[in-house]
């Protein structure tokens, strides 16, 4: 009923940017709480940034003031812009979302299928 798509990764060098994309199609009836997880090989995933549908934002703290979140409530979009990227950022970033559905009006999670950022020192 519901799919997220993210895009945007890619392979790049340490210091460089890149800005992750997910958007969320289907029986959509609204979308509260977007968030941005990674898990890098052999550990565990974890919250890299979230952002509410009013815009109120939170960050782990080793991205903070590299790493911004924002959405585009009318597209159904959140994004990740990432700047002075680094080695240790080299994860597989998942886009997840608390979604309500138009068939129940009920909220549920949902994750997108993960893309792939690697950055080389």
């Amino acid at each position: 009923q519901v799919q997220l798509v993210e895009s945007g990764g890619d392979l790049v060098q340490a210091g460089e940017s890149l800005r992750l994309s997910c958007t969320a199609s289907g029986s959509i009836f609204s979308i509260n709480r977007m968030g941005w997880y990674r898990q890098a090989p052999g550990k565990q995933r974890e919250l890299v940034a979230g952002i509410f549908s009013g815009g109120d934002t939170n960050y782990a703290d080793p991205v903070k003031g590299r790493f911004t979140i924002s959405r585009d409530n009318a597209k159904n979009t959140v994004y990740l812009q990432m700047n002075s990227l680094k080695p240790e950022d080299t994860a597989v970033y998942y886009c997840k979302a608390h979604i309500s559905l138009r068939s129940d009006g009920n909220w549920y999670q949902y994750w997108g299928q993960g893309t792939q950022v690697t950055v080389s020192s």
